[in-house]
């Protein structure tokens, strides 16, 4: 049975909600700065946004994912720390602090028993990766090949990401304050952009998008043997 693809609606508002988390905090931030606040208080007030956003995800679908309740945990961690030390160079680093963990989420789930990379592409790809639209279920239990390109890519996501929250880190206690937020919004693009070219080119390298390439052959196989048995 071939799994649906994800409409694009769904698609549509995961996109929304990205640019939403990343590009709101930023000008909300220069704009309570513009009218006055304080620089400590802007940075405050703009971090709660993403926060927001997953709360409202939970309350609108009653279900409380991992991904969730991390973005909910770091915002209002890092927020209560700041409270503490008053330091708006602890909430620049915010992001720093993201990127850290979601770099050690990556590499520890690469050895569990569906890496998170794999669960974040099924909702974009199933349907239309692999022979004939098979269900990524299928996929992931009939083809070690198929398993191990969400590994590889877990790492790479993994490493890219710790790698982002030191440059992340640096900016924030180096550059002046008020251009630590724009930069910050600019790496989120560059990250991005840049692992999307890298993870393409080894997903294409390793056959993920050609139905026809050896990554799937242990699958034709099956299906060969199969219609000659029940023959």
């Amino acid at each position: 049975m071939s799994a649906p693809e994800a409409p694009p609606t769904s698609r549509g508002r995961a996109a929304l909600a990205l640019v939403w988390d990343v590009g709101a905090p930023i000008g909300m931030y220069y704009l309570l700065h513009g009218l006055g606040l304080s620089t400590f208080l802007a940075l405050l007030l703009s971090a709660v946004l993403p926060g927001l956003t997953s709360v409202y995800q939970v309350v609108r679908s009653r279900k409380l994912d991992g991904l969730s309740l991390f973005m909910v945990s770091v915002t209002v961690l890092s927020a209560l720390a700041s409270l503490i030390s008053g330091s708006p160079r602890f909430l620049l680093a915010k992001d720093g602090y993201l990127t850290a963990f979601a770099g050690a989420w990556l590499l520890v789930t690469a050895r569990a028993e569906r890496p998170v990379v794999f669960m974040f592409a099924r909702v974009l790809l199933e349907g239309r990766v692999g022979p004939h639209g098979e269900s990524w279920d299928v996929l992931w239990e009939r083809l070690p090949g198929f398993r191990r390109i969400w590994r590889v890519a877990a790492v790479i996501w993994g490493t890219a990401t710790i790698a982002d929250a030191v440059v992340r880190f640096a900016m924030a206690y180096t550059l002046p304050v008020n251009q630590v937020p724009a930069l910050n919004g600019v790496q989120w693009g560059v990250l991005f952009v840049l692992l999307q070219v890298v993870t393409n080119v080894y997903y294409h390298r390793a056959g993920l998008y050609d139905p026809r390439s050896a990554l799937y052959e242990p699958l034709a196989r099956s299906q060969t043997q199969a219609a000659i048995a029940s023959l």
